[in-house]
């Protein structure tokens, strides 16, 4: 036999539809195992590949991808998932007749749990599995051919249909992803062939002839109706006539022209009666098209596109069709960019998340053009906090011999008390003086936050003020007398501090000089417990003004209250309000740091991927979806890292929940600080979510019954540490540790903005 007879009898029939669908072997199916075999026997498998335990041990990995698990772990999960079966019997094997590969994959659910694993979250698994029950149509396997298989890689429909009569040319390949050895095979097939290679469970069905005006409704409807109509095919009568069917089913059509990423989309689901490609044919039907030469549909074509502006080369390429091209040209780079406009449109329609129609342009000319440069960030290092500015702690000194306050007295005697700690660094005071009585009123121009319920956390920071105020003025060498809420008929005058002079010497109180000092530092130490003499120091600190001041030292404990207080941070993060309050107070830049209030970003002391974290966060339409699906794990390792370093985690409560309470422990919150301060124990609040048990057991409004719901869980788990006793305001949760000092300090603004002297 000769060399040229031996390749002829290995020709394939041209007039054959070559094998495009994969043979399913269920070994847990009766007959499957002896199938299996007699293809084995057959000859017909050339190369086997099973990597099937490596699959099951990725889908279990998946499954719970925050635990990390060891090789022996993923072992005794893959051992006890597979039971009493074997590998070799689990899941189904493949046999691709045309490439002779018989392939071992999982079962067919966990195949596509794990093939669509990397979809997270941008397609949800409830969506995936709307998706996988949709059908959808594709006619012209140019732009549908690439679009079928991004559909299939995106797990966008299961049951798909598809139609085109032409073959694969040598020409084709400039735009179609396929290999020499496909010249000659049908489009249909080669298109199936590489669905079924991604998803070997998908439903296909072939019109290798193409569509007619006889099989088109068989092709639309069949079985079933489809979901979704992809039209791509040339022929401008089956174009035509195709959406006519399509529009007496109420199918939706989407078209790509591959022509400045131009998309149309006809929605006559919603719309019954809307005209063909948006009108554009007015009067003219499908049949008076049918028998027109390609020059003649020339007109037409150019109607369709209906535009002033075309691609620099589509008109003269129009011209030259039959003259020096044979048919419309299209380029490799227009099919891919089309195939994911088309997905992306089709898998927002199927899933009801986009209800628009008309026509749409993604033209990369003009998108990626000379002028239309993004603007960037300044070059700089990766996320480095900008270099804080520093905080210049008042000066201190005795009066004149005469001992009467004077304004430059009154002026420092308020410096130090704007050195008061507030929530989110608000500095929610504004300061009154008239001789030497300074009123402290709220600051009523910055409205309370939601976590500021009925305005405690302003008033604490009254209270801290106060303190520091008192403090300030004894080592001055004055007398100060604090009366609170003086006027019962003006509820933001919170207390007037009285400066006298002293009626006898005493020496400056020790805490006066931690008041610079004092700051939120929220740096990480290794776990060290605290002395027996720290702890007894803090106790006595909070013993005045009925305060009760309990601490966890445990580290089980410590480590257990950091899930409660990071699962309440998530809360705060997912909650619009309190999102953007939160992003509102951060400052991201030095001149917004300038403003000298709000928290700067080095003082979060974060690691870089965390800053990175943050600053992506920093828009709530970045976190809307993160609410939908309940994620946000992330944003809870912050605290439990926290609490994991720390000494203590500690409770400060006192009784009564009016304003004069909270008032009273912001005094004794400013007394315990400063006592942590002066023995070097970093003290950081941990606020959050106490501040949201507040308001969810004393009736505020602004969270939902979930979060009510999580948050009333947490506190149960939050009883188990420390005693929560009825009518008592719980001032501050804080924790304490041992670390070096902080990397920036919240600044202060200005006296002379935040006091008014008054004649």
């Amino acid at each position: 036999m000769t060399l040229e007879r031996r390749v002829l009898d290995l020709l394939e029939d041209p007039s054959a539809i070559p094998p495009w669908r994969p043979e399913l072997f269920d070994l847990a199916v009766d007959g499957a195992d002896r199938a299996l075999e007699a293809l084995l026997e057959s000859g017909r498998v050339a190369v086997v590949s099973n990597t099937l335990g490596a699959q099951l041990e990725e889908l279990l990995a998946t499954r719970d991808a925050a635990a990390k698990l060891s090789p022996a772990e993923l072992a005794a999960r893959t051992k006890a998932h597979l039971g009493p079966r074997s590998l070799f019997e689990y899941g189904t094997w493949v046999f691709f007749p045309w490439s002779r590969r018989l392939v071992h994959v999982l079962p067919e659910l966990e195949y596509r749990e794990l093939r669509h694993a990397r979809n997270q979250y941008k397609i949800t698994s409830d969506e995936q599995e709307i998706l996988a029950r949709k059908a959808i149509g594709i006619v012209g396997l140019s732009v549908g051919g690439a679009t079928a298989v991004t559909l299939a890689q995106e797990g966008v429909g299961r049951v798909f249909r598809l139609a085109d009569f032409d073959h694969l040319s040598m020409s084709n390949m400039n735009r179609l992803r396929c290999s020499v050895h496909s010249i000659g095979v049908p489009k249909v097939v080669i298109a199936a062939r590489e669905m079924f290679e991604i998803d070997p469970y998908l439903d296909i069905a072939l019109w290798p002839h193409g569509l007619t005006e006889e099989n088109v409704d068989e092709f639309l409807v069949g079985s079933r109706p489809i979901d979704v109509l992809v039209e791509e095919c040339d022929d401008l009568f089956i174009k035509l006539h195709v959406r006519e069917r399509a529009k007496a089913h109420q199918i939706p059509v989407v078209m790509d022209t591959n022509e400045r990423g131009m998309l149309d989309v006809e929605r006559f689901d919603l719309e019954p009666d809307r005209p063909l490609l948006h009108g554009l044919l007015h009067g003219v039907s499908a049949r008076d098209v049918k028998h027109l030469t390609m020059r003649e549909k020339v007109p037409y074509v150019l109607r369709i596109l209906a535009q002033d502006k075309f691609s620099p080369r589509l008109i003269p390429s129009l011209v030259e069709i039959n003259e020096t091209i044979k048919s419309w040209p299209q380029l490799a780079e227009g099919v891919t960019l089309g195939a994911g406009i088309i997905t992306n449109v089709t898998r927002r329609i199927l899933l009801d998340q986009f209800r628009g129609q008309g026509r749409y342009f993604v033209d990369l000319d003009d998108i990626v053009g000379e002028g239309n440069l993004v603007p960037l960030a300044p070059p700089g290092p990766i996320d480095a906090p900008f270099s804080p500015l520093t905080v210049e702690e008042p000066e201190l000194r005795l009066p004149d011999a005469r001992g009467e306050p004077t304004a430059e007295d009154v002026r420092r005697i308020v410096a130090h008390g704007l050195m008061a700690p507030s929530g989110g660094n608000t500095q929610p005071w504004r300061f009154v003086a008239r001789g030497p009585v300074i009123r402290c009123y709220v600051d009523t121009s910055r409205p309370p936050t939601l976590l500021d319920f009925e305005r405690g956390a302003t008033h604490l920071s009254h209270g801290a003020a106060a303190f520091n105020m008192e403090l300030a003025a004894r080592a001055a060498g004055l007398d100060c007398h604090v009366a609170t809420f003086p006027d019962p008929r003006d509820p933001d005058l919170v207390c007037e501090v009285s400066l006298l002079p002293a009626s006898r010497r005493h020496d400056p109180p020790p805490l006066a000089a931690f008041i610079g000092r004092r700051v939120t530092n929220r740096k990480l130490g290794p776990y060290s417990p605290l002395e027996a003499t720290v702890i007894e120091a803090l106790h006595a600190a909070a013993a005045d003004d009925e305060a009760r001041l309990q601490l966890v030292t445990d580290p089980d404990a410590l480590a257990e209250l950091g899930r409660i207080l990071g699962i309440g941070d998530r809360v705060r993060m997912l909650n619009q309000r309190m999102h953007g309050e939160m992003m509102d107070a951060l400052r991201w830049t030095p001149a917004e740091e300038e403003i000298r209030d709000g928290i700067g970003l080095a003082q979060l002391e974060l690691p870089l991927d965390d800053l990175a974290g943050m600053r992506a966060a920093r828009q709530w339409s970045n976190i809307r979806f993160l609410r939908a699906i309940h994620g946000g794990g992330a944003f809870e390792n912050p605290s439990r890292r926290a609490l994991v370093s720390s000494s203590a985690l500690g409770l400060l409560t006192i009784p009564g929940v009016g304003p004069g309470s909270y008032f009273r422990g912001g005094r004794t919150l400013q007394r315990v600080w400063l006592t942590a301060t002066s023995l070097g124990i970093a003290f950081q609040p941990m606020a959050v979510t106490g501040y949201l048990w507040t308001r969810v057991e004393r009736g505020g409004e602004g969270l939902d019954a979930e979060e009510i719901h999580t948050l009333s869980g947490l506190r149960r788990r939050f009883a188990q540490f420390f005693e929560i006793v009825p009518d008592t305001a719980e001032i501050m949760i804080f924790r304490l540790g041992r670390a070096g000092p902080p990397t920036a300090r919240s600044l202060r603004r200005q006296v002379d903005e935040m006091l008014q002297f008054e004649e």
